[in-house]
């Protein structure tokens, strides 16, 4: 099956999310947080969006 745009922004922001969980679970290491602390409701919107990427693919996992 071919992928198209939104399913690679949602493979790359899945990934990104990944690693920024995996960095805050093993080293107590921020990177969005890092980058636009200063910037909540920035901040929040990225893990909004991250959120969402997580919940594309799961649809595109069991979408025939």
């Amino acid at each position: 099956m071919a992928k198209n745009w939104l399913d690679w922004v949602a493979i790359v922001l899945a990934i990104i999310g990944a690693v920024n969980w995996g960095l805050v679970g093993a080293i107590n290491f921020n990177v969005v947080n890092l980058i636009l602390g200063s910037i909540s409701w920035l901040e929040k919107a990225v893990y909004v969006i991250v959120g969402l990427a997580g919940l594309y693919l799961i649809y595109y996992a069991v979408k025939k």
